[in-house]
C-alpha cells in the first residue's frame, strides 16, 4: 500500500491478519509481551506472574479476546445478522444431534496447512464445544454474557500458553 505524506511516497505491509490472529508460535508470543510489559507498569504488580497480574487487573489474555471475537462473528453469521448475500456461508452439521441445536457446524478435514488457519476452519471445535444454552439466544448482547459466563471458570480465560 502506497501513501503520499507531504511529498514523500511511503511503503506499508499491510499484515493485519497476522496480527489479529497469528498461527505462529513466535508471532503469538512477541503480540503476548505487550500485553505482559504493559502490566508491568502496574508498579505494585510489578513483581508477581503475569497471570495473577492479568487476574488481579481482570484482563483477559489476547489468545481469549480473539477466541471471543471470532465466536461473536460465528454467533453473527449462524443467526444471520450480517447480509447472508456477502457473509461467509458457513455448513450446518445436520446429520449429527448430539448437541442437539441447529447450529451445530460441519468439521471437514484439510490436506494442507495454508487451509486450516482460515477463520471458516479454525472456528469450528470452539464454536461445536459451546452448550446450547449459550447458542441458541436472539440478541449478541445475550450471546456475550451467556459466552463469558460459561469461559469464567475454565482456563481459557487466563491460558496464556499459545495454541
Amino acid at each position: 500500500m502506497f501513501v503520499e505524506h507531504m511529498g514523500v511516497e511511503m511503503t506499508f505491509e499491510c499484515v493485519a491478519n497476522s496480527v489479529w490472529c497469528p498461527h505462529k508460535l513466535g508471532d503469538i508470543k512477541e503480540i503476548e509481551k505487550v500485553q505482559q510489559r504493559a502490566t508491568k507498569l502496574v508498579i505494585n504488580l510489578k513483581k508477581i506472574p503475569y497471570t495473577n497480574r492479568l487476574q488481579r487487573l481482570k484482563l483477559p489474555t489476547l489468545k481469549y479476546t480473539r477466541l471471543r471475537g471470532d465466536m461473536i462473528e460465528v454467533f453473527k453469521m449462524t443467526h444471520n445478522i450480517y447480509d447472508p448475500d456477502v457473509s461467509l456461508t458457513l455448513e450446518y452439521n445436520l446429520g449429527c444431534s448430539t448437541r442437539g441445536d441447529k447450529y451445530k457446524l460441519f468439521n471437514c478435514t484439510f490436506c494442507h496447512d495454508l487451509r486450516k488457519y482460515y477463520f471458516s476452519a479454525r472456528i469450528i471445535n470452539m464454536w461445536n464445544s459451546l452448550p446450547n444454552c449459550v447458542v441458541d439466544v436472539s440478541t449478541i448482547n445475550q450471546f456475550k454474557a451467556r459466552l463469558d459466563k460459561f469461559w469464567m471458570h475454565q482456563d481459557v480465560l487466563y491460558d496464556t500458553q499459545p495454541t
